[in-house]
């Protein structure tokens, strides 16, 4: 396995790990109400900024990774989506980038 192609599978287990430990510590804190959690993504503009940059990143990376899985037809690229939208855009473009580099 190349050097860049580890790199990017340390950037996608760091991208899960860490964003989780603060969603499970706010969880822990306020209760398991996910509707709760999307209130509090959008407290003010700052926030909801951040979450519509990660929402349109998201969307992006998508129709990305749709693209060129029907172009290439390496099928394993499309992990990256659930990656995305059930753990974030931190896990779930550096684990397609690494993915991608397989059989390069």
């Amino acid at each position: 396995m190349n050097m860049l192609r580890m790199v990017f599978f340390a950037l996608a287990v760091w991208g899960s790990i860490h964003p989780m430990y603060y969603f499970i510590s706010w969880f822990n804190a306020n209760g398991y109400d996910l509707m709760a959690m999307v209130d509090a993504w959008h407290v003010n503009a700052a926030t909801s900024g951040l979450v519509w940059d990660l929402t349109i990143a998201a969307v992006a990376l998508t129709v990305w990774v749709l693209a060129e899985t029907f172009r290439t037809r390496r099928w394993l690229g499309l992990i990256a989506i659930p990656a995305t939208f059930c753990i974030g855009v931190s896990c779930g473009l550096p684990l397609y980038l690494a993915l991608r580099m397989h059989n390069r």
